[in-house]
């Protein structure tokens, strides 16, 4: 077994969207910067990024209703959908430079136009619903949302929801003609594709065993070459640690103050797929309903449609579960291992917190197919057994911290970034918006890490997000004129809009 020694400017672990992203990004601000990425699997994007791994939903607030939520005074608070939309909207502008630049060919291959939708039951949730759609359509980033109770218009809007619904129960549904269909799994590839250059180098089958730092301020990266056996020692200044759920036992070696505190629980997940034709032909569009009580937001049931290597599927799910593992290719003893004394009382606070949840998951790991199929017919009344089989998603790492407003053992259900005070290395963990929102995620990793940089890099990042550092929202007019365009180089406008 040998030893390798090498130096380079720049460590991405992990080969999902995140360090793709931040790849991509780096190669066009400093395109004279080396860079390495390390993988341990054999192909990008195989982990959390993967079609199969991840709701595929170009998250944009349009439809998922956690994302407005209810004040005690009645009214919705849309803060949160207006900054996820934002989010999503510097993707697209980021996405469509790089196909203006021919570094992205063929932008169909990982996006595609479909109406997003929410659908609710009961009076109640009818309220809410037209009260959200009165708050959101004054914002010009949803003013082409439309509303209906009718249930003649609903039979247009979503033909195998409503047939064989004999419910008299109230249920309306909001629509949206702008959202889009992402399979990050074949965009993480594209970009990975357009980044092996010269000064890129990207490494697969090579595991991340520790990471220290050296007398100078660098990092020591050992790797393992899984094919030959080597350890390598590879050095950079900045090491950005994009590896899914195995991001926070990578984060904790590094023994930087930000990572202390801090922990992780894993939440997996089943989702229900439907590739019968005679189905798929009859529904076009992502719907998400409201979360059931007392379960978590990353478990609101949805039905999408899919479009994964160019053919149509449905997925209906998510159905939580649990496994200790953090990554699906991990170990049972994740969970355990990421214990450690300076973050055992934050999780012991979260355990006692979250009983519900807790409660939760046990009652999804034991629903039979039976029990699956009967919440499918919820959304699907006439759904059939034999045309729906059981996938496993990917494994979700949520974020456990102390905070101001929740206290200690706080379960965060978000993207979070913990970064070194130096800027010289940084942590991607958590969940959803995740991926829909990478390119505005890895922008603030660049603001954070490379602070002595940005003015320089700023003409550049606006000539590939001309809405970096604007509000969309305040900007009605730019941003009528970036989801035009947008929409026009990602192929997504209605002339193109393909149904099959």
């Amino acid at each position: 077994m040998s030893t390798i020694q090498k130096k380079t400017d720049v460590i991405l672990i992990g080969a999902g969207v995140m360090s793709a992203t931040l790849g991509s990004l780096l190669k066009e601000l400093a395109p004279d910067w080396e860079i390495k990425v390390f993988e341990k699997l054999a192909n990008a994007g195989e982990e959390s990024s993967n079609q199969w791994n991840n709701a595929g939903t170009g998250h944009a607030a349009l439809c998922e209703l956690n994302y407005t939520s209810e004040k005690p005074d009645g009214s919705i608070d849309i803060s949160k959908a207006v900054k996820v939309n934002e989010q999503f909207q510097i993707s697209r502008q980021f996405w469509s430079y790089l196909v203006n630049c021919g570094l992205i060919r063929k932008p169909q291959d990982f996006i595609m136009p479909i109406p997003h939708m929410s659908l609710v039951q009961g009076e109640q949730n009818v309220t809410f619903l037209k009260k959200r759609m009165e708050a959101l359509s004054d914002n010009p980033l949803f003013e082409e949302m439309e509303y209906s109770d009718d249930p003649e218009k609903l039979k247009e809007w979503l033909p195998l929801v409503m047939e064989g619904r004999t419910s008299n129960e109230p249920i309306a549904a909001t629509k949206i003609d702008t959202g889009t269909d992402v399979n990050f799994g074949a965009l993480t590839c594209t970009l990975f594709d357009q980044l092996k250059s010269e000064n890129v180098e990207i490494n697969y089958n090579h595991s991340v065993e520790d990471l220290k730092r050296t007398s100078d301020g660098s990092w020591e990266v050992k790797v393992r070459n899984n094919e030959s056996g080597n350890i390598e020692h590879h050095t950079a200044k900045f090491v950005f640690i994009g590896g899914g759920g195995g991001s926070l036992h990578l984060l904790q070696k590094t023994g930087i103050p930000e990572s202390k505190q801090i922990g992780g629980f894993p939440v997996s997940g089943l989702f229900m797929v439907c590739k019968n034709p005679e189905v798929t032909a009859m529904h076009h569009a992502k719907v998400y309903g409201k979360a059931k009580s007392g379960a978590p937001p990353m478990s609101v049931p949805h039905l999408d449609t899919r479009y994964i290597d160019n053919e149509k599927a449905l997925l209906f799910g998510p159905f939580a579960g649990f496994s200790p593992k953090f990554l699906k290719t991990g170990s049972n003893l994740d969970l355990i291992t990421s214990v450690k004394p300076n973050n055992v009382l934050t999780m012991l606070a979260a355990g006692v917190k979250e009983m519900s949840l807790t409660k939760f998951l046990i009652q999804q790991v034991l629903l039979s197919n039976e029990k699956r199929l009967d919440e499918l017919r919820e959304f699907i009344p006439n759904a059939k057994s034999e045309d729906w089989e059981i996938v496993t998603a990917g494994q979700r790492v949520q974020v456990i911290k102390d905070t101001e407003e929740g206290g200690k053992g706080t379960l965060q259900f978000g993207t979070e970034v913990v970064s070194a005070a130096d800027g010289s290395i940084a942590a991607l963990l958590g969940a959803s918006p995740g991926a829909s929102t990478a390119v505005h995620v890895m922008l603030d990793v660049l603001e954070r890490c490379f602070p002595q940089h940005m003015n320089d890099w700023e003409p550049k990042i606006k000539q590939m997000i001309p809405s970096y550092g604007v509000s969309l929202s305040d900007n009605p007019e730019m941003f009528r004129e970036i989801q035009a365009s947008t929409a026009e180089t990602l192929a997504l406008s209605e002339k193109e809009l393909v149904v099959s």
